[in-house]
């Protein structure tokens, strides 16, 4: 059968990865086409546009970029409907494919979401669109299915990727000396993000606070697929060492971390890493998302229990003072790392549930294959 999968950022593009190798399990003829990146290529998808070509972020940039979203929106279009895929599956990035399911509503071939998009917390109403355009949504965080369930929709718990891919990480013993790190105060791990806009509002600052600890080591996550000349002024700085997307190595040998919203910080949480949270976009974008936006928490680790575990600093507290403040909290003060070593262990617990590619696969193969037999019939 014939999977067309849509992607449009870097976390996106790894477990579309994964749910194509798990795909391959129940489907060993399945033919892969689709928007992604570098892991679903490898995984053996026939890549159409690279998620990188499409990276906006912020409804200014969106309407900055309004025309090339159009272009890549008709190219999809039409790519589908040349394909004649068996099923279409979209991963998050839910501006650009619920436009996409819904000019692709009257297509022949089942539709799912793998990695609901983030609608409970502002644009609510587009559950709706889900329920008119989807077939069946597979959700990673529990408090989905009951949010999803007021508007009807039919969303299935598949448990949280984000554990697989931990659980199946292979530590290098050698990471240490790889990076000539032999007498050290610690490790603090940086992780500005993946999307550029997320590095140039976040990066400065945390150069900032490196200053400030020149006893310790701070492991920067760096992004390949991103300009490397965002990097560059981090990388004066003597006590920065460089890490490429080899975060969870980083994190691995770390004792904090400061880290931007988003499935980083999951990850932080999940290999016990008491952490700060920042987020900065532009004043414009803020303003606009402030009116929107439903929760409490913006980092995962708190929104899974509705409870702040974590520290979150978001805009204007977004300063080296603030982060410096919060680090030094992390690192000095023993009963403060033990509540959040706690409160981590409160999330695992209700992350219930392991191979999420595996049992989205599983389901996605019997619902399609029940789907063609129905039709030959």
């Amino acid at each position: 059968m014939k999977y067309y999968l849509i992607a449009g950022e870097r976390s996106g593009d790894l477990h579309g990865s994964n749910l194509i190798k798990a795909l391959k399990k129940e489907d060993p003829d399945a033919k892969f086409r689709g928007f992604g990146g570098d892991y679903m290529t490898n995984a053996g998808a026939e890549i159409v546009i690279h998620y990188k070509e499409m990276a906006v972020m912020g409804l200014v940039e969106v309407l900055k970029n309004i025309f090339k979203i159009k272009k890549f929106l008709s190219l999809c279009h039409k790519d589908i409907s040349a394909f004649e895929p068996d099923a279409i599956i979209f991963i998050d990035f839910a501006g650009f494919n619920l436009r996409i399911a819904e000019r692709i509503q009257n297509l022949n071939a089942n539709k799912f979401y793998y990695i609901s998009p983030k609608i409970w917390a502002w644009n609510q109403k587009r559950a709706y669109k889900i329920k008119n355009f989807i077939d069946k949504t597979f959700v990673i965080l529990p408090f989905e299915v009951d949010f999803y369930s007021r508007f009807d929709v039919d969303a299935k718990y598949v448990g949280n990727p984000v554990m697989d891919a931990i659980n199946e990480f292979q530590p290098d013993s050698g990471f240490l000396s790889k990076h000539k790190i032999i007498d050290t105060d610690g490790i603090v791990a940086l992780l500005p993000g993946s999307r550029k806009q997320e590095v140039l509002q976040l990066l400065p600052r945390m150069i900032e606070v490196a200053r400030k600890f020149p006893g310790k080591t701070f492991g920067l996550s760096i992004i390949r697929n991103l300009p490397q000349e965002l990097y560059e002024d981090a990388l004066k700085e003597p006590n920065m060492m460089p890490v490429i997307e080899d975060n969870y190595n980083l994190l691995l040998n770390s004792e904090a971390a400061i880290v931007t919203s988003g499935t980083a910080t999951l990850e932080t949480a999940l290999f016990e890493v008491p952490q700060v949270v920042v987020y900065r976009t532009s004043r414009m974008n803020y303003a606009i998302g402030k009116r929107f936006v439903k929760v409490d928490h913006i980092s995962l680790v708190n929104l899974i229990v509705n409870k702040e575990i974590v520290k979150e600093l978001i805009q204007e507290d977004v300063t080296a003072h603030s982060i410096s403040k919060e680090l030094e909290h992390i690192l000095e003060d023993e009963p403060y790392r033990t509540r959040i070593l706690n409160g981590y262990k409160k999330m695992r617990g209700t992350l219930k549930g392991i191979n999420a590619s595996g049992n989205t696969a599983k389901e996605i193969f019997e619902l399609v294959s029940a789907r063609k037999s129905d039709f030959i019939r």
